[in-house]
């Protein structure tokens, strides 16, 4: 006999911009998300039955995201996606899990004449910061933060050589190359109790944030990587260190390829391999690496 064996729903893409004034100095701060929420709980037989009287309307999902924008602090993203989970778990009964997905966007405040403007910004890139926060009845909030879209690329300092050779394989071998990648990465919090809890580690999550961030360009930019599962695996294993409440963290960092161009066809022009100058950006195929690395 059919059954619903998992159903969730919400709204999704609810655009939230707050704007933070402080009355003392006249310097603004923006903060701008694009939020989901997912319900789980006592809803099958809005499916099997038409049963509406177990749906909340997505509409005051949406209206709900405001509201608790409005009420509480929206940063750290950490804190304000788990006040939003918590929220339809402890006001509606029947409501046993909440998932909020939180992203984002950075905007970082102008410099005019070399002095920050109080209430200037420029949109920072792709770059955005990820917040997922899940609260199940009885069993707690877990958390797992992200950065998405960061875009690096180095000149040098890149290898990869050494990798298995058969009758498939046209890639040559390289000692130097140019490495760059859109990262992906993320780290899960140990699970918190409640939100009680949440808001004890509000301090930890801005500088796990930031900590992240800083190891991961730091690695990127020095590290005289033999490939990227290398570098990942030593970015997960800092991050692990900087910040002692993560349990596992983890990469995905496509390889955005820059091919060498063979120009010796016009006029015997070098242009491959230490007089490479000229590249291709390739826009696909592309490697896909990824990587987690969990405490023992």
């Amino acid at each position: 006999m059919p059954r619903v064996s998992a159903a969730r729903y919400g709204k999704d893409n609810v655009r939230v911009y707050k704007v933070h004034r402080d009355a003392a100095t006249g310097v603004q701060t923006v903060t701008e998300m694009t939020v989901c929420c997912l319900l789980e709980g006592e809803i099958e037989t809005s499916y099997t039955e038409a049963d509406n009287s177990v749906v909340v309307a997505t509409d005051s999902i949406k209206n709900t995201i405001y509201i608790l924008a409005k009420q509480h602090e929206v940063t750290p993203p950490e804190l304000y996606a788990s006040t939003v989970a918590a929220h339809f778990v402890e006001k509606y009964a029947h409501i046993h899990a909440a998932h909020v997905k939180v992203i984002t966007h950075r905007w970082v405040r102008l410099e005019v004449d070399g002095k920050p403007h109080p209430h200037s910004f420029i949109k920072d890139g792709n770059e955005t910061r990820n917040v997922e926060a899940t609260y199940r009845r009885n069993e707690g909030l877990t958390i797992e933060s992200s950065i998405v879209g960061l875009t690096v690329l180095k000149s040098t300092g890149s290898a990869f050589h050494g990798f298995v050779r058969d009758e498939y394989t046209t890639l040559g071998e390289t000692w130097d190359r140019i490495l760059s990648t859109e990262v992906d990465a993320s780290w899960r919090w140990a699970t918190f109790k409640d939100l009680a809890a949440v808001k004890e580690a509000t301090p930890k999550f801005d500088a796990a944030w930031e900590a992240g961030r800083a190891i991961t360009l730091k690695l990127f930019a020095e590290d005289e990587s033999a490939s990227v599962q290398n570098t990942m695996y030593k970015m997960c294993e800092q991050i692990l260190e900087a910040v002692p409440e993560t349990a596992a963290v983890s990469y995905s960092l496509p390889n955005k390829h820059y091919f060498e161009l063979d120009l010796s066809w016009h006029k015997d022009i070098k242009n491959t391999g230490k007089d490479a100058e000229v590249y291709v950006p390739q826009s696909g195929p592309n490697g896909l690496i990824k990587c987690e690395v969990s405490r023992s």
